[in-house]
C-alpha cells in the first residue's frame, strides 16, 4: 500500500520550493522503489485566502491521517497586523498532532565554508542536532498586552521537559553521546525544574554525557567554539532563537532542515527558513532546505537511509562542482539547482 505524504506548500516562494522537494523525491523514489502519494493541501496565508483560516478542516485532517507532511513556508507581510496570521495555523498544527520535539540538524559542507561568516577553521568538525521543546513553553501561554504593561506566561509540566530530553538522549546515543542542556535557572523557575528533569532523565543513559549551559553562554559558545557541541536540547523560546543562530554557521538558511515528531503519528518535515516574500516568484530561491526535508523524511519516516544518503550526497556533490543559488553568491535558478541535483540522484551508485 502506497504512503501516504500530505504537502503543504504555504506561502511566498513555498510553492517553488516544494514542486523542487517533490521532484527529488520522485527520482529518488524510483530509484529505490518506494511506492507513495502526495496529497497537497492549503495552509497558512493561503488557506486564509480561501476559507479564512490558516489551517482549515481538511488540511487537518489530511495530516491526521498522513504518514509523513511536507511544510515548505509560511508567512506573507500583509497578514503581519492581520487578527488572523498563517503563523496561528504553524503553532496550531504542532499542538493538535503532539509535534513536541523539533529536530535541526547543522552540518556544515566542505565547499560552503567560505560563505559562513565564521572562519573557516572555527568551523572544522561542526556537527550539531537542536532539539527544541515544540508544544509548551511562553508561545503557548497566556499573552496580556494592556496600555502600560503586559506580560506572557511561561508554564512547563516535568512530561513536556521529560519526552523532550529522553528524545535528546536517544539522539545522542546514535551519535557522539553528549547531550547538552541550555537553560536558565539562575534567574527562571522554570529552567530550574528543566535542568532536575535533565539530571533525571541522564541517569537512564549511563553512556552519554550531560552538560548544562546557561542559554546567554550557549549562545556564545555555538559562535566561538561550535564544534563541541553535539546535542542540544532546550525550551521552545531558547530553541527558537539559538536553532536561527546556529543555522547562520553554513552561511545561508536555505540548506537546513528540520523535523517535528510526535510521540505517536505523523512527523512534519520543512526547511527552517521563511518564506521570503521579497524573491518569491522570481526563480531564484534555494530549494536545498527543502530538498534535505525530504531526505530526513525518507529516513526517519520510513526508514529509507540509503534514499537519504543518495540524496544528501547529490546535493554535496552539486555544491563541490560550484553550482550555487543566488543566496551563495552563485546564479544557478532554482530550477537549475534541482535539476542538477536530480542528475546526480540518477547517477548515483549507492
Amino acid at each position: 500500500m502506497p504512503k501516504k505524504i500530505v504537502a503543504l506548500a504555504g506561502d511566498g516562494i513555498g510553492p517553488e520550493i516544494m514542486g523542487a522537494g517533490l521532484e527529488v523525491l520522485a527520482t529518488v523514489a524510483k530509484k529505490v522503489g518506494f511506492d507513495y502519494v502526495v496529497e497537497e493541501h492549503a495552509f497558512g496565508g493561503a488557506a486564509i485566502d480561501q476559507v479564512g483560516h490558516p489551517l482549515p478542516d481538511q488540511t487537518l485532517v489530511a495530516c491526521r491521517t498522513a504518514d509523513a507532511i511536507l511544510l515548505a513556508a509560511i508567512g506573507a507581510p500583509q497578514y503581519d497586523n492581520a487578527a488572523v496570521r498563517p503563523e496561528q495555523g504553524l503553532l496550531q498544527l504542532r499542538k493538535e498532532l503532539g509535534l513536541f520535539a523539533n529536530i535541526r540538524p547543522v552540518k556544515i559542507f566542505d565547499s560552503l565554508k567560505d560563505y559562513s561568516p565564521l572562519k573557516a577553521e572555527r568551523l572544522d568538525g561542526v556537527d550539531l542536532v537542536m532539539v527544541r521543546e515544540l508544544t509548551g513553553g511562553i508561545y503557548f501561554g497566556e499573552h496580556i498586552l494592556e496600555t502600560d504593561q503586559a506580560s506572557d506566561s511561561n508554564t512547563y509540566q516535568v512530561e513536556e521537559i521529560e519526552r523532550v530530553v529522553r528524545s535528546a538522549f536517544d539522539l545522542a546515543q546514535k551519535r557522539r553521546k553528549k547531550v547538552t542542556s541550555i537553560d536558565k535557572q539562575n534567574v527562571l523557575a522554570t529552567s530550574k525544574l528543566w535542568r532536575k528533569v535533565a539530571e533525571e532523565v541522564g541517569k537512564d543513559y549511563p553512556d552519554v554525557t550531560l552538560e548544562h549551559q546557561l542559554v546567554d553562554s550557549a549562545a556564545m559558545l555555538l559562535i566561538t567554539n561550535p564544534s563541541r557541541f553535539d546535542v542540544l536540547v532546550t525550551e521552545n523560546l531558547f530553541g527558537d532563537i539559538l536553532s536561527d543562530e546556529a543555522s547562520v554557521l553554513t552561511g545561508t538558511l536555505g540548506v537546513l532542515p528540520s523535523a517535528s515528531h510526535a510521540v505517536a503519528g505523523p512527523s512534519l518535515y520543512e526547511p527552517i527558513h521563511g518564506s521570503a516574500p521579497d524573491i518569491a516568484g522570481q526563480g531564484i530561491a534555494n530549494p536545498v532546505s527543502m530538498i534535505l526535508s525530504v531526505a530526513m523524511m525518507l529516513e526517519e519516516s520510513f526508514d529509507l537511509q540509503v534514499a537519504g544518503k543518495i540524496i544528501r550526497q547529490a546535493v554535496e556533490q552539486t555544491f563541490d562542482k560550484g553550482i550555487l543559488t543566488k543566496d551563495l553568491g552563485g546564479s544557478a535558478m532554482t530550477s537549475q539547482m534541482t535539476a542538477h541535483i536530480i542528475e546526480e540522484i540518477e547517477r548515483s551508485s549507492l
